[in-house]
């Protein structure tokens, strides 16, 4: 993973992701806002990720250059990866099926760069890979260690993505069955363990926001993003399936596939029933998703021909190592015919099968083009110790790349400070700068201070084909506003 983090960081790749930036940042905002704290873990993200790097956001150079989240990230990818080698040992009391299970999955030049960037992903397959564990550990000794790894292991995944949750029933029926003795006393353990999770996150959305299920209707849900737009698989079980297998077919590789498929029918057994139900919960959350929650998955061999969400179907490559690692039972040539025959193709026509970086790349290019636009302007006419009137999205990046401290910005998660700026202009705003875009709110904060002051002046407009204008206010010390 170490290999991989610096290839990207060296490509320039490990924020090309607009998700990636937002995670990075939002883990900044943390410790460096003018209103640092817990509020500031935000709405609809979950807070696992963005903890675990807060202690590299810290380091200004780290947070810059977007290390600070690769570097956990690329942590947690390793150690979902030694769960994976572990549990599948344990399954087929196999260790080349376990050394090719691993192979198929880290090997994969997809997981690999989400395993790389400051992405949620690489923390929830670290978390479902223990949980995989830990289960068929406790199912052969139903040990207390096993049942309190398990339920550490499903609390970290809820904590990481919401398909975590989506588990929380199943695994904890697992548990129930497979406990041979004190079924209530370890069921209910491993819940409160597990619930943890949840839990928390209902009630900081409760405590800050005044709703437990803002994150899921709230301003910031995917439900508000999305809309009243339709799109192919919403209320439309085949196209939902469709759409999720193509994208699992590019994202994985289809050879991984069939290979998969094989391997799961062989393997098919009282042992792996388990596993095989546990590691196909997740392809079936995105596909319930697809159909019910608002959450289109767009791939660009289908209509509307473009990229959105496509790593999505990373969702179905445990399963495909999984397989391939039972079909690597039987030998060391098995083995090695299996991995290679997963992984051949991704050597053979490796564009057209990095998906993840291709849907990075692709929905990037204009932010990546007004970012350094922006950054380059401002660094030879801002001084230090400007103060930016903005908003918390993608234009944080400007000041990632600048290095400007995010307690210089003001934005509204800023609350009082915000809403006084925003209401009372003239008593209240006091930044040097302000950097708006397409109408947010930063524009009628400044719209509004242009009839009551502080007046701003357009310095600079930033037109990028396919992004919303980006404008830069500079503050007039000299003309006061009648």
């Amino acid at each position: 993973m170490a290999a991989a983090i610096a290839w990207f960081q060296h490509t320039g790749a490990t924020l090309y992701y607009g998700d990636a930036e937002a995670h990075l940042n939002i883990a900044r905002r943390i410790i460096d806002s003018r209103t640092p704290g817990w509020y500031q873990f935000g709405t609809t993200w979950l807070p696992l990720p963005h903890l675990l790097m807060i202690p590299f956001v810290r380091n200004d150079e780290l947070w810059r250059t977007g290390l600070a989240g690769a570097i956990p990230a690329g942590t947690a990818m390793a150690l979902g990866g030694g769960f994976l080698f572990a549990a599948v040992q344990r399954i087929f009391r196999s260790t080349l099926a376990a050394i090719t299970a691993l192979a198929v999955f880290l090997l994969n030049p997809n997981a690999l760069y989400l395993g790389s960037i400051p992405m949620s992903e690489p923390f929830f397959y670290a978390a479902l890979f223990a949980l995989l564990y830990f289960t068929v550990r406790f199912a052969e000794t139903n040990g207390w260690g096993a049942l309190a790894g398990a339920g550490l292991a499903a609390c970290a995944g809820t904590l990481s993505r919401y398909e975590g949750w989506f588990l929380l029933p199943f695994a904890a029926g697992f548990i129930f069955f497979a406990a041979r003795n004190k079924k209530t006393a370890r069921v209910l353990i491993f819940c409160v363990l597990a619930g943890s999770g949840p839990l928390l996150w209902l009630a900081h959305q409760r405590y800050y926001y005044g709703d437990p299920l803002y994150f899921y209707r709230g301003l910031y849900s995917a439900s508000a993003i999305q809309g009243a737009k339709t799109y192919p698989g919403l209320h439309n079980w085949e196209q939902a399936i469709q759409y999720f297998f193509t994208a699992g077919r590019l994202v994985v590789g289809w050879p991984a596939v069939v290979v998969g498929a094989a391997g799961l029918a062989v393997s098919f057994s009282r042992r792996a029933v388990w596993p095989i139900l546990l590691l196909a919960l997740p392809p079936l959350f995105f596909i319930w998703s697809m159909h019910s929650a608002s959450t289109p998955i767009f791939v660009p061999v289908l209509w509307p021909f473009s990229w959105y969400n496509t790593r999505y179907g990373l969702a179905l490559l445990p399963l495909a190592a999984l397989g391939a690692g039972s079909l690597a039972r039987f030998g060391k040539g098995a083995a090695a015919s299996v991995a290679f025959i997963c992984l051949a193709i991704f050597l053979v026509h490796p564009a057209e099968h990095s998906v993840t970086w291709q849907e990075s790349d692709v929905n990037s290019r204009a932010r990546r083009e007004w970012t350094q636009e922006a950054a380059d302007w401002l660094r030879s006419r801002s001084k230090p110790t400007d103060t930016y009137l903005t908003s918390f999205n993608d234009i944080t990046g400007i000041y990632r790349t600048l290095g400007i401290p995010l307690r210089r910005t003001l934005t509204g998660d800023n609350e009082a400070d915000w809403y006084g700026a925003a209401l009372r202009p003239d008593l209240f705003l006091h930044t040097d700068w302000a950097v708006v875009q397409g109408g947010d709110d930063a524009q009628g904060v400044v719209d509004r201070a242009g009839r009551r002051g502080p007046r701003f002046d357009l310095a600079q407009r930033i037109v990028v084909k396919g992004a919303p204008v980006l404008e830069i206010y500079r503050r007039n010390y000299d003309h006061s506003v009648p």
